[in-house]
């Protein structure tokens, strides 16, 4: 099947090119990356040479007519302007970005600091977390990978609140990321020279990714979760770390924990769960997998719960892929491992 990618320079679309080409059922038919039209693929990327001699285009509704599905990799506030007509050519859409995560405007506006102009999408898109929506994602038109960050924090999460181990209020997230996550196009005091030999928290309880967090764990669960997120980034190019803390509502062991996650992820292929090691972002980086770890506080009676992932695979291209193979029919791990 033909694909192609709206926004095909920036780091996720690079990583979701990469990925591509390396898998068995889909050809990309077109790159479009509108500040480097004209220029070859591996003039920008020289990890591409010999791989595909592809060009980048200027995006125009036309290019995509012989396209089976379309990944947008734009910055968030981008991609409702342009998704409403590739769904009207009758073409699938997977969405990178941020636009169609949340199900209310108001919301979306006020964290995203940009007035929707595609609401009436926000009802049909499909939240495109595979571990657990894999049967809507199979269906969908439109899908709205997750955020790299939560991610990171909600597959922990949601078999834990949802068993009723944990308290729904109160959680605590902190996650530390690589600078790339931040794009290709950034400020200055994003780059990896400021960040540098420094750890700096950013955007503390106005991130963009806490609303999606508290709404796919309540709407998973069945209960009302409120989380306080902070979000840093580390001098490192690539990979996410959060530690979770919540508060336990019942004595649990390790071993009643691991097979709470046994029974929910034993055949998700890219989730391992290990009860006795702590994950590192180092066993993740470059690959879809998400490690998760655990370990009860006794005389706390809360739970320390821990993920990684890269998030530029799991956080990004390779769950979308990941998505895209739900959705045509391939196995799932086609082109992931």
């Amino acid at each position: 099947m033909t694909v192609s990618i709206v926004g095909a320079s920036g780091y996720s679309g690079a990583e979701l090119l990469k990925i591509l080409l390396r898998h068995r059922g889909v050809n990309v038919k077109k790159v479009f990356a509108n500040n480097n039209a004209g220029k070859r693929v591996d003039e920008i990327y020289g990890v591409f040479r010999s791989q595909t001699n592809l060009v980048y285009e200027k995006y125009s509704p036309d290019q995509i007519s012989d396209s089976d599905v379309v990944f947008v990799a734009l910055p968030s506030g981008d991609a409702m302007h342009i998704v409403p007509e590739i769904l009207k050519a009758n073409k699938r859409v997977i969405d990178l970005g941020g636009d169609f995560r949340l199900k209310d405007a108001s919301t979306y506006q006020k964290f995203y600091k940009h007035e929707h102009v595609s609401k009436e999408y926000l009802a049909q898109s499909v939240y495109g977390l595979p571990e657990w929506n894999c049967e809507k994602i199979r269906n969908a038109q439109l899908v709205a990978n997750p955020g790299c960050y939560s991610t990171s924090a909600i597959l922990p999460l949601v078999p834990l609140v949802k068993e009723n181990v944990i308290e729904e209020k109160g959680i605590v997230i902190n996650s530390l990321s690589g600078v790339s996550g931040a794009g290709r196009s950034t400020s200055i005091d994003l780059s990896f020279s400021e960040v540098n030999e420094s750890v700096r928290a950013y955007k503390v309880g106005v991130h963009q990714h806490t609303p999606e967090i508290e709404s796919v764990i309540s709407d998973a669960s069945g209960r009302d979760v409120t989380v306080t997120f902070v979000p840093h980034l580390i001098p490192i190019t690539r990979g996410i770390n959060t530690s979770i803390c919540a508060r336990l509502k019942r004595t649990a062991t390790q071993e009643d924990i691991a097979a709470i996650y046994q029974k929910y992820y034993s055949k998700a292929p890219f989730v391992r769960v290990d009860g006795t090691a702590i994950p590192e972002i180092k066993n993740v980086n470059y690959t879809n997998f998400c490690d998760i770890g655990f370990r009860i506080d006794e005389i706390n009676n809360t739970i320390v719960l821990i993920s990684v992932i890269d998030n530029l695979v799991k956080g990004a291209a390779g769950q979308a892929v990941q998505n895209m193979n739900i959705m045509f029919g391939f196995n799932e791990t086609e082109g992931l491992l």
